[in-house]
């Protein structure tokens, strides 16, 4: 009971302070930056806030912030993971053209030779998984596709493995240009990593998006 005449004790809806901050939960940076501001401008001058309650009110609100904004970093991070993964699906079974080592079993291998304008002789180089040179073979100046069958330049097949391929473009003895051979393998798998997304292919070969020249269906 109070006496007559003195003023009604102060309550949180008369001075518009806000909850303590360890109540709060379930809202947002915003809100609770509002509450921290109300509860400043209606506090009694006469009868402020102490400073360690303070401290732990500006700790608690800075930590909101720093937990909304790590919220909202990992559902960007869902979200494009999310997207990035569908775009995945569009490679399997489709045909890729790679300057990547591809595997050789013995089957037929396609391959795109480009020679350099103005060449009169193309050799067409093939490089076994050890970096070494396997075989050579002369072909004539013209761009197409070709089968490569493995044949060594002995004559006698070459084993089971990985290969990449370069084309020597010569005009008479002068070598015009040297580059990278494109060879067609189906796509059994994808992954995102680090690099980019990169292709499994069959026989244990695989292929970063960047080296690929070129996507189709299979015949």
């Amino acid at each position: 009971m109070r006496a007559a005449g003195a003023p009604a004790p102060a309550t949180a809806s008369d001075t518009g302070t806000a909850p303590a901050a360890s109540g709060f939960s379930g809202g947002d940076f915003e809100t609770f930056l509002k509450m921290l501001t109300t509860q400043i401008k209606h506090q009694d001058p006469l009868n402020p806030m102490e400073g360690s309650d303070f401290a732990v009110q500006l700790a608690t609100f800075s930590g909101v912030e720093q937990q909304v904004r790590t919220n909202q970093l990992l559902e960007q991070l869902t979200t494009e993971r999310a997207a990035g993964l569908g775009t995945l699906a569009g490679w399997i079974g489709r045909e890729v053209r790679t300057t990547a080592p591809i595997a050789f079993d013995g089957t037929p291998v396609t391959l795109d030779v480009q020679p350099a304008a103005g060449a009169t002789e193309v050799q067409l180089v093939a490089i076994d998984q050890h970096g070494r040179e396997a075989s050579r073979q002369t072909l004539n100046p013209t761009a197409a596709e070709i089968l490569w069958d493995g044949s060594s330049t002995t004559g006698r097949d070459l084993p089971a493995g990985l290969y990449s391929f370069k084309l020597v473009s010569m005009k008479g003895d002068e070598i015009l240009k040297t580059e990278a051979v494109g060879a067609y393998a189906r796509v059994t798998g994808a992954e995102l990593t680090s690099d980019g997304v990169r292709l499994t292919l069959p026989g244990g070969a695989s292929t970063l998006e960047t080296e690929v020249t070129a996507l189709r269906d299979p015949a």
